[in-house]
């Protein structure tokens, strides 16, 4: 009999069994639940300590040595991923002896990995002398040690970048293939070498750039969100858009942006400001995909929005060797038609489904109050970068200013109950900005395996010169190709790690064509973001569609209506780089730019929706989208006829509405509000 040992004996014909098995049952489920108990302690410490780490290294403290910095980030992040998502819970119905076996498989993974990180810091010193040996079983213990961040890495995120880079460590070793991705082939010590004992690898400088600058940023938007600042922003967007046509939406949309620009993740986007926006919207009268596409698509856009742009910026200006400030006013003038663009889809939608305003929530004196919550430490933030101080330094000062404006305003409304809150809110917000960091950690250090097998092979300026090749110098072949080799690279990647593997590969694409490299990273930027609402992989809008109950590929689509005009932003940046503002500027091409793009912009949208002041046919959709890409098109008379022919394909609708007025009106949709 299972779980029992039988002992007994036949006694007036008795069979008795005596469930003596029963101990040993209780003594494993005990151990589970004390390993389990400690290990939500010493994941939350270690959270707790990458929290502190981020604030110590941005502060005004005395330098921390860079070699501690950096294991001490990736250890940290290592641990929080491993005890967050146990092996013994990455598999349902479980025996609790096969778990308890998977916990000592975590620990023996743990201390290993401690163990390897003391032979790195042993190693680390060597580094600068420039030679050193490694024997047999240092690069063993380094292998060990690039496996277990890959390995993190899958229980965060999932299968697609470990194979990516699992994939890569093979290719370096096999160099005997045909074509761009024939190299020499490199042995285990030099594969592991440059992979985990060097500075181009997993310890490269994009987890130096990580640890030094962005982690901080993550500590300031939990911070910002613990005092209570992002609440009032849904509030104030609501007041702000309630008079346009599906208010509702449009409130969805600004709040996200403000919210998504400070936010290192759309996703994160969507699951917090989603649960509030996402309800609103259905509740207006739109169907519940396209709720979930909005929300998806607002959230998605944050993350290329000035001033913060999701910590990004920062990795960009350092990549790129630009001031921080020279980025995001480059980002803000396409950011801002992208949201606009947003607008002007949901506001055809509106039309379409006969959708009217809304009443507007009144803003108290105490909402404006408590939106200086948020407003002050981003300003701060703006401030002093424009002081010459380091962006680490700016992240530093606007999570004190956040916590100083939140003790003030709470004491002047003498809102009780905020007080009383303040300890769990903050050990909230710690062990969240703990886990966060975690995952931008294990994610970029894994991404460093893929940078030192594309510096050692040279796979990316053999593939960037075989597209160029077949280009013939045709720019927009190769941005087209970029494109979609964004898109392909980012799906089921957050942005940041997305953004540095994307820029590895498709980057010398377009700079062998001779791009300026602050718009070949905003062009990588968008389609990487964009990637995360488009199929099959739509990621951010996979994570709405639970919260709007819809299908998540119908969603998904929808994200990508919503966006389409985010497409064209990009190429816009590419072949009329004044709107960015810092390079290649011209007053007379930065008018007719700005002239164009919004008419551009509103024809694509209500093309795709088919309603401007009322719904119109397949016909005048067609001819509303391809008059849009004719004006945008570099041939100047091209452009004039574009222009010429879209503000009258617009005036003569208006005039046709204003003829209809007094008519009955159809609502031609209302059916498929639901849908």
């Amino acid at each position: 009999m299972p779980n029992f040992f039988i002992s007994g004996f036949v006694t007036y014909g008795h069979l008795e069994i005596k469930p003596v098995g029963v101990n040993k049952i209780k003594g494993c489920h005990s151990m589970l639940r004390n390993l389990e108990f400690g290990s939500s302690i010493v994941r939350r410490m270690a959270g707790i300590l990458l929290s502190f780490g981020a604030i110590y290294v941005a502060g005004p403290f005395p330098i921390m040595d860079q070699g501690l910095r950096l294991g001490g980030a990736i250890g940290l992040a290592v641990v929080v991923m491993l005890l967050t998502h146990p092996l013994a819970n990455q598999f349902k119905n479980t025996p609790e002896p096969v778990k308890l076996l998977l916990w000592m498989v975590d620990l023996v993974i743990l201390f290993g990995f401690i163990a390897t990180l003391i032979n790195f810091a042993q190693v680390y010193e060597s580094f600068w002398d420039g030679v050193f040996i490694l024997e047999t079983p240092q690069l063993l213990v380094g292998l060990f040690g690039v496996l277990t961040v890959i390995e993190a890495t899958r229980r965060s995120f999932g299968l697609m970048l470990p194979i990516i880079c699992l994939t890569g460590i093979i290719y370096a070793h096999f160099g005997d293939l045909p074509g761009i991705f024939g190299h020499t082939g490199f042995s285990f010590e030099e594969s592991i070498t440059g992979i985990w004992f060097s500075f181009s690898g997993v310890f490269g400088r994009p987890t130096d750039i990580v640890s030094d600058i962005v982690l901080i940023f993550i500590v300031f938007g939990v911070t910002l969100e613990a005092t209570g600042a992002t609440g009032i922003l849904l509030k104030m967007a609501t007041t702000a858009t309630s008079r346009i046509r599906g208010g509702a939406a449009h409130s969805a949309i600004v709040a996200s942006a403000m919210f998504g620009t400070i936010s290192g993740s759309s996703v994160g986007n969507v699951v917090g400001t989603g649960v509030f926006t996402i309800p609103l919207i259905k509740k207006q009268g739109f169907s519940n995909s396209f709720a979930g596409g909005v929300e998806a698509a607002a959230s998605s856009g944050g993350q290329f929005t000035p001033p913060i742009m999701a910590a990004v910026a920062f990795i960009m200006a350092e990549l790129i060797g630009q001031p921080y400030l020279m980025i995001a006013a480059a980002a803000a003038i396409p950011a801002l038609f992208y949201y606009f663009s947003l607008f002007a889809i949901v506001y055809a939608e509106a039309v379409r489904l006969g959708i009217e305003t809304t009443d507007a929530p009144k803003l108290t004196r105490r909402d404006w109050l408590v939106s200086l919550k948020f407003f002050i430490p981003v300003f701060t933030v703006v401030a002093v970068l424009f002081a010459g101080r380091s962006p680490a330094a700016a992240g530093f000062w606007s999570c004190v200013t956040a916590i100083l404006i939140m003790f003030v305003i709470d004491f002047v409304s003498g809102d009780k109950a905020e007080f009383k809150n303040y300890p769990s809110r903050a050990l909230k917000a710690i062990f969240t900005s703990g886990g966060q960091c975690s995952q931008i950690m294990v994610s970029v250090g894994s991404i460093g395996t893929v940078i030192a097998v594309v510096s050692l092979t040279g796979l990316a300026g053999n593939f960037a010169a075989m597209i160029a090749s077949v280009a013939e110098g045709s720019l927009f072949f190769a941005l087209v190709v970029a494109m979609f080799a964004c898109l392909l690279l980012g799906m089921g990647l957050p942005t940041l790690p997305a953004y540095l593997f994307i820029v590895l590969f498709v980057g010398p694409i377009i700079g062998k064509l001779g791009v300026e490299a602050i718009l070949i990273h905003l062009f990588v930027l968008y389609f990487g973001v964009l990637s995360n609402v488009t199929p099959p992989v739509a990621i951010a809008a996979y994570a709405a569609a639970p919260i709007a109950k819809s299908n998540p590929m119908m969603t998904g689509f929808q994200a990508v209506k919503i966006a389409a005009a985010g497409f064209i932003i990009p190429y816009v940046i590419i072949y009329y780089p004044s709107i960015t503002l810092v390079t290649q500027f011209e007053w007379s091409s930065f008018i007719w730019i700005m002239i164009r793009l919004p008419i551009a912009i509103w024809l694509v949208a209500s093309g795709f929706v088919g309603s401007d002041a009322f719904n119109f046919g397949p016909v005048e959709r067609l001819l509303r989208l391809a008059t849009a890409v004719t004006m945008l098109a570099t041939v100047p008379a091209l452009q004039i006829l574009g222009l010429a022919v879209g503000l009258g394909v617009i005036g003569v609708h208006r005039v046709r509405y204003r003829n209809r007025q007094g008519q009955p009106e159809i609502a031609e949709a209302r059916a498929f509000r639901k849908v």
